[in-house]
Order: C-alpha cells, then structure tokens, then sequence
C-alpha cells in the first residue's frame, strides 16, 4: 500500500446485543440466525469502512471466539469442559485426542461475505497452530512440537492456502500465546513458517499479551515468513504527548527490531483495548512519529489498535478506532 501508515483493525469487536439475544431465543430459525449474523457483519463492515480505516474485516461476528471456533471444524479434539483464562473470561478448552485433520474451510462463507460487501482492502484473521496447541491438552501426541507442527502442516497450511484460491490477499495468523514461552521461540517461529510453506500471499503475525516482552520475538522476526508483524505497544506505553525517549516507554523495543535486522513491516498498536479511555488524535500521532523515528523507515509502520477491541463496548471501540484514523492522518502531515 502506497498510502504512508495504513490503518487497520486487528479482529474481534463486540457482538451487537441484537445479534446475542435472537440466535440464543428458542424457536428462531436457522434461516432468521443466519440472516441476523449477515446483518451484523454488514452493520461491522459499514462502520468501520465510515471510520476511515483503510485495512478492515468484519469484527469476527460469526466466530464464537479465537479458539473455540476453529477448533469446532478440526478433527482429533474433544471439548472438556470451560476454563478461565484472565481475569474473569473463560474459554471452552479441549483435549487433543486423535490426530489433527482439517475438514474444510471454516472461514470461507465469513470471508466471500466481506469481499462482496466491502471496498476495502481485505486482511482475514485466523488462529496460529502454536496458540491452538499451548491453550489445549495434549493426550494424543507425544510432544507439544510433535501437536504444534501437526496442527501447522495438516490444518493452518490448507486452510491459508484455501482462503487464497479464493482471493485472500492478506491473511493474519494470530498468536496470543506466541511469546508465553521464551524457550519454545524456535519451535514457534518453526509453526508459522510450515503454516505458510509453498503460499504466496502476505502473512502478517499478531502477538499480544503473551506475558512477556517482545525481546524473545526479536531475534526469531527475519527468520519468520511473515511480511508484518502487528504488536501490543499502547498498553505499555505512557499517555503524556511528546516524542521523547522517556514519554514512548512503551515503542523502546522497536530498536531493537532494528538491531537484530528485520525490514519488514510493523502494525504499532497505538490504543489500548483495555480501557475505556480514548486516546487523543494527538497521542496517536506522537506514538506514530516515535515508532517511525525508532524503526528508521516511516513506510514500514501500520497503525492498529494493540489487539481486537471486543473487551470493549461498541460505542468506545469505534471511538478509538476513530480516533486511530485522525492520528495516523496528523501524523502523515509531517512527511508533506
């Protein structure tokens, strides 16, 4: 993209009440569910295409949540049960029993929706088979790498490789739990790259709150086949404006990017999804120019909100988003 800072969100928003309460009340149809997610998903794509974003999908409205989701359409797991993953959020874990297989794409009908229905430039997101591994039990294979590789190889690298025979031109493995384990960065930057062996399409790889910085990331980035990383910055980060080394505490990693070599492409989380406070247009721009400045290359910088906004409420998460958009526009007037 030829336009400097390209905005984009990073997923999940939260599901329109409406959306809720009709596919949970008894006697609804199928047909009434599947005409109320095809509402919801338009009303997504509409307004974050009115914000101004210029990188969009649709809020993952269909999908239950990152992990349950696709592990509903993988052979080889068994649901066991809901467990709490922070804070008071629980996911529904399950045991890894036989061998991993993909059954089809699960994603397809989600994605043809959004390229009929946006003028946007597209970017699919899907859960990495290192997360889908680390946040399940393993009771099948004999390691967590022997899980990790199966999952890449039989799973993820057929399921990207559909999404691009059907024109996916970016695809976004996301990876929360990626940097959970220093020790297992090698077998990580190993998963990513089997997933996208032999595809030909931009891969961008999302990592955020793993429970460790990214200075265990920065040494695997060039060896990883990705075109873009998008990382949490804005919930480290400090909300006084400047550009000063002691006010972008949050952006300081971003040298050290440099110094280990990697050229491609960062999406600097510059809001954080974890509060309701929104930041300024103001604050925006001057972690925009800090990271620009660190990073040494102003066309190599995205901008996206630290991970998906659907914590929030609907209404704070397209202020944010807006309020992303107005930043990355200030600080595009300093490049005139």
């Amino acid at each position: 993209m030829s336009k400097l800072f390209p905005t984009q969100e990073i997923g999940s928003l939260r599901k329109p009440s409406s959306l809720l309460s009709l596919v949970k009340k008894p006697g609804i149809s199928d047909e009434e569910k599947a005409k109320t997610r095809n509402d919801a998903a338009l009303l997504n794509i509409r307004t974050l295409e009115e914000t101004g974003l210029d990188i969009i999908y649709d809020g993952e409205v269909r999908r239950v949540e990152m992990y349950e989701e696709p592990v509903r359409y993988i052979d080889g797991f068994d649901f066991a049960g809901r467990v709490r993953s922070w804070d008071n959020k629980y996911y529904n874990k399950a045991r890894v029993t036989g061998p991993v297989k993909f059954k089809g794409n699960f994603h397809e009908y989600e994605f043809k929706f959004v390229r009929k229905n946006s003028k946007k430039e597209i970017k699919v997101p899907v859960t990495g088979a290192y997360t889908l591994a680390d946040w399940s039990y393993n009771e099948h294979y004999k390691s967590k790498e022997e899980l990790i590789i199966a999952l890449a190889r039989n799973v993820l690298r057929p399921l990207i490789k559909d999404l691009v025979k059907l024109g996916a031109k970016i695809v976004q493995i996301d990876e929360p739990a990626g940097t959970s384990h220093p020790s297992e960065m090698d077998i990580f930057k190993e998963s990513i790259n089997e997933s996208v062996k032999g595809i030909n399409t931009k891969i961008v790889v999302h990592a955020c709150f793993s429970g460790n910085d990214y200075k265990v990331l920065a040494p695997q980035m060039s060896e990883i086949k990705a075109q873009q990383y998008t990382l949490e910055f804005a919930n480290r980060d400090a909300w006084n404006l400047g550009t000063s080394e002691k006010t972008r505490k949050g952006f300081q990693v971003l040298k050290l990017f440099k110094e280990y070599g990697y050229k491609g492409e960062i999406g600097i989380g510059v809001t954080d999804v974890h509060v309701d406070e929104i930041e300024s247009p103001q604050l925006v721009r001057d972690r925009i120019l800090f990271a620009a400045k660190a990073l040494g290359d102003p066309s190599k910088i995205y901008v996206n909100p630290d991970c998906g906004l659907r914590t929030r409420s609907r209404k704070v998460a397209f202020n944010k988003i807006k309020s992303l958009v107005q930043g990355a526009g200030l600080a595009r007037q300093k490049f005139k």
